[in-house]
């Protein structure tokens, strides 16, 4: 499967953004997709992901740290994952990678549950 992310940008602290990633090739292969996120020097961490079907088919899984402010959705006709941003914060900055796979409830919310990766793309809310 390949993926695509686009969408990222520079904006103010409280701004929007919405991240969409693309998937095009085998993707009756996968049944999830989720975000995640690296800052400089920092590690790889979830930010969200969404299986559509099979066991919480729909239900969206959120890092504690944007809960609240970032909404996962799908549009399964596009076969593309939307990422909606709101109230960012200068914490938010990273490149924001969008992954695809076949996770399960021990893997969802970690890169090993991920067989394809897109490209990332940088957002940054300047401090």
């Amino acid at each position: 499967v390949q993926l695509q992310a686009f969408g990222g940008g520079l904006v103010q602290a409280g701004g929007s953004l919405r991240l969409s990633c693309a998937a095009s090739g085998s993707v009756s292969s996968i049944n999830g997709m989720g975000w995640f996120r690296q800052a400089p020097g920092k590690e790889r961490e979830f930010v969200s992901a969404i299986r559509w079907s099979g066991w919480s088919s729909g239900t969206p899984y959120y890092a504690d740290s944007v809960k609240g402010r970032f909404t996962i959705s799908r549009d399964n006709v596009k076969n593309t994952v939307y990422l909606q941003m709101n109230s960012l914060k200068p914490e938010d900055t990273a490149r924001y990678f969008c992954a695809g796979g076949r996770p399960i409830l021990s893997t969802i919310r970690r890169a090993e549950g991920y067989s394809d990766w897109g490209q990332g793309t940088q957002v940054t809310v300047p401090a």
